[in-house]
């Protein structure tokens, strides 16, 4: 058998006088992967991060809540330390999760809805699964 390249093997490799030689580290990116998919990784990730689903409230839960926040308004002026726990929609998806701050509570908006913490952070009331502090103590026996 006849090798089809004996002709050519032996002349110079071809050099351009019209077009400068590609710089090595362009001619090395021409073979480097690409996203096909821009934004695939993203989505995924996205796709698999969990949220948590609001909690319904019992009457009984609903009324205790009230109670410990009608107190927590009545005793702005000592300024009592108080958790909240409450629930924060996902931005991007449905559901969310259960955050819980600590702090005194500045104001709370009735017209609003808006519990108001001394740090500035706003909780939404209708968002509130829990209250827990120290006033409560008497509500616990």
């Amino acid at each position: 058998m006849r090798d089809s390249y004996e002709d050519i093997i032996t002349l110079p490799h071809h050099v351009s006088d019209k077009r400068p030689q590609m710089p090595m580290q362009e001619r090395a990116a021409q073979f480097s992967p690409f996203a096909a998919l821009t934004g695939y990784d993203a989505a995924i990730r996205e796709t698999a991060r969990t949220t948590d689903a609001r909690l319904e409230l019992s009457e009984e839960s609903m009324e205790l809540l009230n109670t410990k926040l009608q107190m927590a308004a009545d005793s702005i002026a000592e300024q009592p330390e108080l958790s909240f726990t409450y629930f924060k929609p996902d931005e991007r998806k449905s559901g969310g999760a259960y955050i819980t701050v600590s702090g005194a509570v500045k104001k709370v908006d009735d017209y609003k809805r808006l519990i108001i913490l001394q740090s500035g952070e706003t909780i939404p009331m209708d968002d509130v699964l829990e209250i827990e502090g120290e006033l409560f103590s008497a509500l616990q026996q």
